[in-house]
């Protein structure tokens, strides 16, 4: 069953907002919105107060000619991939980074700006290694953080292979770097959270089988085959972009 607007943003944005990297400090009050399947105002003000996301949600839904940006098509859009994200021109997703980073980014706007220019999406993967510093920053002799980061605050998908009270194992093809290419590498197992110790959870009836999403090694959603050939397409997109950047965007400090 389709989950509103507002449950599928409070899925995903969970995970990173508990560890303290993005949105107001009320990760407790996301998660016991996504565990009750129920939205209110409450909800909406929280979601309004992630500056990563909402303003590439605000910019889908006026694309599409949609009122509200937690509509559930332009969330699903931005965090897995739909249509929706085909009717964001160039243009305008330009002019939205440039009005957010070109002056904290400063020498590598313009990086950035060539980068959105050559086919970017306004999706989450496209945030995580188009604008954030990791991928710049794997050439730097010390890759295992960087990859570790990239890998974690991407939006992945995988198949669950066994549950165990609160801990799932999902096979998952996780990222790798050559040295010169940021790559999706074979399917391993990983563990994945279903279950805070309170018993919330993001994802509803998760069962042995499903194919999910998975954001900072917690399990977000349930996916339909349709849901996952869109996150592949737009990974896989988006990691071919940067892969063929001559000058890979390197932001000074890590963008919320």
């Amino acid at each position: 069953m389709s989950v509103p607007g507002p449950i599928l943003f409070a899925r995903y944005a969970f995970p990173p907002n508990a560890l303290g990297y993005c949105g107001p400090a009320d990760a407790q009050a996301l998660l016991e919105y996504a565990d009750a399947g129920h939205s209110d105002r409450g909800l909406v003000a929280l979601a309004r107060r992630f500056d990563g996301a909402w303003p590439y949600l605000t910019l889908i839904a006026a694309s599409a000619g949609r009122t509200d940006p937690l509509d559930r098509d332009v969330v699903e859009a931005y965090w897995i991939g739909n249509p929706l994200l085909e009717r964001v021109t160039a243009t305008h997703l330009i002019a939205q980074l440039d009005e957010r980073f070109a002056r904290r980014i400063g020498h590598g706007w313009t990086d950035l700006a060539t980068l959105a220019a050559s086919g970017a999406r306004a999706h989450h993967n496209f945030h995580v290694f188009g604008v954030y510093p990791w991928v710049g920053m794997l050439r730097g002799g010390t890759p295992a953080t960087p990859l570790h980061v990239l890998d974690n605050c991407r939006i992945a998908w995988g198949r669950v292979e066994s549950i165990d009270g609160t801990q799932a194992i999902v096979r998952s093809r996780g990222l790798v770097w050559t040295g010169r290419e940021l790559l999706l590498g074979p399917e391993l197992p990983r563990s994945a959270t279903v279950e805070a110790p309170g018993g919330q959870a993001l994802a509803t009836r998760v069962r042995v089988g499903d194919r999910v999403s998975l954001h900072w090694d917690w399990v977000c959603d349930v996916l339909q085959p349709h849901q996952v050939r869109a996150l592949r397409q737009y990974t896989q997109m988006h990691l071919d972009l940067v892969n063929r950047a001559l000058n890979r965007p390197t932001v000074a400090a890590v963008l919320d």
